[in-house]
């Protein structure tokens, strides 16, 4: 136990596996909250996120609502463009919505692009401080 008798630590609500799901399916979402990330919906507005894939590096601005201002790759966002985050998957079509997950594939909407945009798999996020250079 840790601290005092009158000290109530929060508890992190962990994914339990549902049995309508199939087990890799459980599988995959059990081992995104082992592997770690965010959700865009915890993150405030103006957050800065450098996201490590196993291609690139991706810089993304958010701006509330999944709307974001991404950059790094050089034939979709050489340079800030805004775009939706959709969310991650594991390569598959089932998307955690808003989620952006190490180990998974990040996926978003451009606005100059039919379908998702989808990034090879995330290594590393970190998010940094914004300043105004960044924009």
């Amino acid at each position: 136990m840790v601290g005092d008798s009158s000290e109530i630590l929060p508890c992190p609500r962990l994914f339990v596996p549902h049995p309508n799901l199939s087990d890799e399916i459980n599988r995959n979402i059990v081992q995104s909250e082992v592997e770690g990330g965010v959700y865009l919906h915890d993150l405030p507005s103006d957050s800065v996120l450098e996201i490590q894939t196993q291609n690139r590096s991706y810089k993304v601005i958010h701006r509330g609502q999944c709307q974001a201002l991404i950059s790094g790759h050089p034939e979709f966002c050489p340079e800030p463009v805004m775009v939706r985050i959709d969310g991650s998957s594991w390569g598959g079509s089932m998307l955690k919505t808003a989620f952006v997950g190490r180990g998974m594939h990040l996926e978003f909407s451009h606005p100059n692009y039919r379908g998702p945009i989808i990034t090879s798999r995330i290594l590393e996020i970190r998010q940094v401080a914004f300043t105004e250079a960044q924009l």
